[in-house]
């Protein structure tokens, strides 16, 4: 895949096989949200999250889950953005957000060389053209410029993210049963994933 910028990129997304796909991706844009561009995109990011749980995916919430559910959750989530404690992306086309995907680097003073994939989602209608893909590649390379030297995420095992991560190189290293529930408030395994990285910078200093 074309190396991603962490800023903003119209992002030549992986073809996804099907017709169409890479004219398609040609007008997605991948963004890295200031804190104050935020609230201009709550919207969007309402329905990304409330989709997600709609389309049962485990992203920390039970349903019966709402739009203004889920903006009240992403509007608690400014104070990191302000912070520089997460770091914020949205695939978008036009002025619809199409995904998301955040990074939260380690704020312990010993685990500064790591920080964690947080609440990577494509909006259904959305999915197969690349978009997830894109979305961790870019964050990847965002950690990797903030010194970063391991990634670490989780995800619902045997489910479509987790396919995603091994392919894209991520390396399962344990498996916890019953660790989370879906939406319908099944509980499900759970499947943490590392990746080592290579820095592209020296680490940021503390906060």
């Amino acid at each position: 895949m074309t190396a991603v910028t962490p800023t903003e990129t119209t992002e030549a997304v992986e073809a996804a096989g099907t017709a169409g796909t890479a004219a398609a991706a040609e007008a997605v844009r991948i963004t890295r949200l200031d804190p104050e561009e935020l609230p201009a995109h709550l919207p969007g990011l309402a329905e990304l999250l409330a989709d997600a749980v709609d389309g049962g995916a485990s992203v920390g919430f039970l349903a019966p889950f709402d739009r203004d559910a889920a903006r009240t959750w992403w509007e608690t989530q400014l104070p990191d953005l302000t912070a520089g404690h997460r770091q914020l992306w949205i695939a978008r086309d036009g002025d619809r957000v199409l995904g998301t995907i955040g990074l939260v680097p380690e704020r312990k003073p010993n685990g500064r060389h790591r920080a964690e994939i947080v609440k990577l989602m494509v909006h259904r209608t959305a999915r197969g053209r690349g978009l997830a893909r894109a979305l961790l590649a870019t964050a990847e390379r965002a950690a990797a410029d903030l010194g970063a030297t391991l990634l670490i995420l989780d995800t619902e095992t045997d489910s479509p993210a987790e396919h995603l991560y091994r392919r894209a190189g991520w390396i399962p290293y344990g498996l916890l049963p019953d660790h989370a529930a879906r939406p319908d408030g099944t509980l499900a395994a759970t499947t943490f994933f590392r990746k080592p990285l290579t820095p592209r910078t020296s680490l940021t200093p503390p906060a």
